[in-house]
C-alpha cells in the first residue's frame, strides 16, 4: 500500500475501513466514517489526490478502480419530506455506495448516496451520479 502525503483519516468508534493489498491513496485524501460504518477499498485500486470519502452507512470501491484526483463519495442525505420543516430539523438517510471491480470513475466526480456504478463502466469527469431512480 502507498499512502500519500497529507491523507487523513477521520474515523468514528465502530467505523470500519478495509484496504486492500496494492492500494495507491493519493496526497490529501480523506475518510470521514461514522458510528458503524464501514468501506472497503479492493486491492490495486487507485485514489488520486484529494479524495473525499464521506460515509456513514457503507462505500465499496472494487478491486482495481481507478478513482482521479478530486473525486467525493457521499452516501449521506438529507430528509426533505416536509416543506414547512427547516431541512435541518428532518434528520438524514443513508444509503450505501458501491463501485464495482475495474471502474474508472473520471476528476471530480461525485458520488451521491444509493450510486452503483457497474464493473468496468467509466464514469466521466465532473460527473454526478445520484441513486438510480
Amino acid at each position: 500500500m502507498a499512502i500519500g502525503r497529507g491523507v487523513r483519516f477521520d474515523l468514528t468508534d465502530g467505523a470500519s475501513l478495509r484496504i486492500g493489498d496494492g492500494v495507491q491513496l493519493g496526497d490529501g485524501c480523506r475518510f470521514h466514517l461514522a458510528a458503524g460504518a464501514v468501506a472497503a477499498i479492493g486491492a490495486g485500486s487507485v485514489l488520486g489526490e484529494r479524495c473525499a470519502l464521506t460515509v456513514h452507512s457503507s462505500a465499496t470501491i472494487g478491486s482495481g478502480c481507478v478513482l482521479g484526483d478530486e473525486v467525493v463519495l457521499l452516501d449521506v442525505a438529507p430528509v426533505a419530506t416536509d416543506p414547512e420543516r427547516p431541512v435541518r430539523e428532518q434528520g438524514t438517510t443513508a444509503t450505501p455506495i458501491a463501485i464495482g471491480d475495474g471502474a474508472r470513475i473520471g476528476p471530480s466526480a461525485v458520488l451521491l448516496a444509493g450510486a452503483a456504478i457497474p464493473a468496468g463502466a467509466s464514469v466521466g469527469a465532473h460527473a454526478t451520479v445520484p441513486a438510480p431512480g
